[in-house]
């Protein structure tokens, strides 16, 4: 009998997916510890991180979005 995969919610909460199919998630290591951070690291930890690959595909079958 044919079974469903359940939602991981943590990475559904985590993750998004682009238009392109590519998963879009915040950068780690800014939340605190980060005054010795230059202005230029700060600014960089601000864009997103993205996704690409074999990774892709498992992730969206475990957020059900596959």
């Amino acid at each position: 009998m044919a079974k469903k995969n359940k939602t991981n919610k943590s990475m559904k909460k985590r993750l998004k997916r682009t238009a392109s199919g590519l998963l879009k998630h915040a950068t780690p290591g800014k939340r605190h510890l980060n005054a010795h951070f230059s202005g230029k690291k700060c600014r960089q930890l601000r864009r997103p991180g993205v996704l690409s690959g074999a990774l892709v595909k498992k992730y969206l079958i475990a957020m059900g979005e596959f």
